[in-house]
């Protein structure tokens, strides 16, 4: 049965996102396009009528796994406006977010993965990380300017540090010590964290 363009355009973002997913769970090789397309619900000759190859899927998939983690920093940002640093934290920084495999921070789940594949991939994580770097910036008072700065960069690091050693461990209150002691590292660095020490 011939698909039409609507169609063709709905299973390639169903495809992106499924991957987006899969990926995070398992790695970029960690997953073959049979069992990829066959969790998307189509079949692999479809793949090649959607994507050049494994690595333009790798790449968009990427691009939409990271929009999708900046989404989720953005609403708790949003929904926390006298402390949008501190509510990513407690976000990005929790149990929940240690746990969700599928789900999670791409730079995390696919951070090691990225440094092996293609400038296509890297691309797609370089502008996910300069978002995230652009946003902590904001959120800590750096002037918005091309390069990002190094409070960011070191906020950023901490945090996917954290995240990387917590899942590594099996002891369940190590895991929650790294997360804890990243968040108390950057709150009091920040000017969110002065605040709540004289409070």
């Amino acid at each position: 049965m011939r698909v039409n363009r609507l169609q063709a355009e709905q299973n390639r973002q169903t495809v992106i996102n499924v991957a987006s997913r899969l990926f995070r769970e398992r790695g970029f090789d960690g997953i073959g396009l049979k069992d990829l397309m066959k969790g998307a619900g189509l079949t692999q000759g479809a793949f090649y009528k959607q994507f050049a190859s494994k690595d333009d899927l790798s790449a968009q998939a990427s691009r939409r796994a990271l929009e999708s983690a900046f989404q989720r920093w953005s609403a708790a940002a949003a929904d926390s406006p006298r402390d949008p640093l501190g509510a990513v934290l407690a976000l990005y920084l929790s149990m929940e977010h240690r746990s969700e495999r599928m789900d999670g921070c791409p730079v995390v789940a696919l951070g090691s993965d990225a440094a092996r594949q293609g400038p296509e991939v890297k691309a797609s994580f370089e502008a996910g990380i300069r978002e995230y770097l652009d946003a902590l910036g904001t959120w800590v008072g750096e002037a918005r300017g091309e390069e990002p700065g190094g409070k960011a960069m070191a906020i950023l690091s901490t945090m996917v540090g954290a995240l990387v050693l917590s899942r590594a461990v099996n002891d369940e209150g190590m895991s929650k010590r790294f997360l804890q002691a990243a968040a108390e590292s950057v709150l009091a660095g920040s000017p969110a964290g002065d605040k709540g020490a004289r409070q």
